[in-house]
């Protein structure tokens, strides 16, 4: 169970490495009074449940999680466990990069707020003004959706598409009148940014979020060193199939990346016409049913971003309530926007904010948002705007959620109604 170094905190981590030869479960970092909430601890799980996690892993049939906890506005703890691969062996370590699934939509949101800080879009204006693919269908309610809609959830467009290079995209209900969750409205907004910036979505990402960030480990796109440092994914404990799970993305991003060596692009930077031009070639060298269409093998806001524990917890420190903001991140009245319910459904015990989830506790609303890929990564975030305190949770295995859901309940002392979306 390695533990992650928080720079800064040399004496932490010399006392942890005191105890760790001694044999002794690492301690929690001491942290200042102010940091101690209303109920009297941190969110960092106590030393009975990190010696009872692993035991909790195996009855679930996950390998590896990272969890990382955010007080008074830092990333002040993180510890890994486990195994990226089981087949491998390979640990869970401070650079071990987990896919994100749709933890990815809040990063995105994040970036398109920040573009409309900067005047560069219009989160009320129809989407279709900035960008109209062709493969949107012929149907009026598509000039009704808006940025708004697509990051508040309420575009009514479907999930996913069954068929993408067949099926046209449409509204199932009236934009704008209910909650429809949805990674294909996403990725329309991901074009509309590309048409607007002239810059893929990593390249995008990284001028503007990681780079002044300093998440250094984080990308929407793949390449040799993410491999090498990506978990694999593994099945739920109550699936008996006798094959290895398909590693979906890792697969997909495989045959493109020798496409892209060979154009000599890399796929950080391709956009939706490269990805459009290289289908041809990619489809033939992937198995059969691997990839659909060009979104199966570019970067997606969606889905498809990989960061370390940290990194992410990083990213949740842009979230917390604070005096003072850098000039390269959003607003606070943009900030406070994307925390504020946008749409409400009677009936429902969450609200959407822009790009994140929201419920009510009983020291007040946390935001929060999960992800779960392929069947085989389940991850979780949840944050306190307000106390400035947040905790990830990344895990490779499809019953991950077990896992996760047990992680912030012992971290939090909540028992939130959110599960999934």
């Amino acid at each position: 169970m390695p533990i992650y170094p928080v720079p800064g905190r040399r004496r932490f981590m010399a006392r942890a490495a005191a105890l760790a030869a001694l044999g002794a479960a690492a301690p929690v970092l001491a942290l200042p009074p102010s940091c101690m909430k209303l109920d009297g601890r941190p969110w960092i799980p106590d030393d009975a449940f990190l010696a009872e996690l692993p035991r909790i892993m195996q009855a679930f049939a996950v390998p590896g999680v990272g969890i990382a906890v955010v007080e008074e506005g830092a990333v002040v703890w993180s510890r890994g466990f486990g195994l990226a691969n089981a087949t491998t062996g390979t640990p869970v370590d401070a650079r071990t990069v987990f896919e994100n699934a749709s933890l990815s939509k809040p990063l995105f949101a994040y970036l398109v707020m920040q573009l409309a800080d900067q005047g560069l879009i219009d989160m009320d204006q129809p989407l279709a003004r900035y960008r109209r693919p062709d493969y949107l269908a012929d149907h009026p309610w598509l000039d009704l959706i808006s940025a708004r809609d697509v990051l508040r959830h309420s575009t009514g467009l479907p999930d996913w598409r069954t068929s993408p290079m067949t099926e046209k995209l449409a509204p199932m209900v009236k934009p704008g009148t209910a909650i429809n969750y949805s990674g294909e409205a996403f990725f329309w907004l991901q074009l509309a940014v590309e048409t607007i910036t002239g810059q893929s979505l990593d390249e995008c990402m990284q001028a503007h979020v990681f780079g002044p960030a300093n998440m250094r480990d984080s990308s929407f796109s793949w390449n040799a060193d993410l491999a090498a440092r990506s978990v694999h994914g593994h099945r739920a404990h109550d699936r008996a199939d006798a094959e290895a799970p398909r590693q979906v993305l890792r697969e997909q991003w495989g045959a493109a990346q020798q496409v892209a060596e060979r154009l000599g692009k890399p796929l950080s930077a391709w956009m939706y016409a490269d990805a459009e031009r290289a289908l041809p070639e990619v489809l033939a060298l992937a198995p059969p049913g691997l990839v659909a269409w060009p979104g199966d093998i570019m970067a997606n806001a969606a889905a498809s971003l990989r960061t370390t524990v940290q990194d992410y917890a990083t990213f949740l420190t842009l979230m917390m309530a604070r005096s003072q903001r850098a000039s390269w991140e959003i607003t606070e009245a943009t900030r406070q926007a994307m925390l504020t319910p946008q749409i409400t459904e009677p009936g429902r015990w969450t609200e959407k904010g822009l790009g994140w989830n929201m419920e009510q506790t009983r020291d007040g609303p946390v935001f929060y948002h999960s992800g779960s890929n392929s069947g085989i990564f389940k991850n979780f975030a949840i944050g306190d705007a307000q106390r400035r305190r947040g905790i990830v949770v990344l895990t490779n295995g499809g019953s991950g959620a077990f896992v996760h859901q047990r992680v912030v309940r012992a971290a939090t002392g909540y028992d939130l109604l959110s599960r999934d979306l």
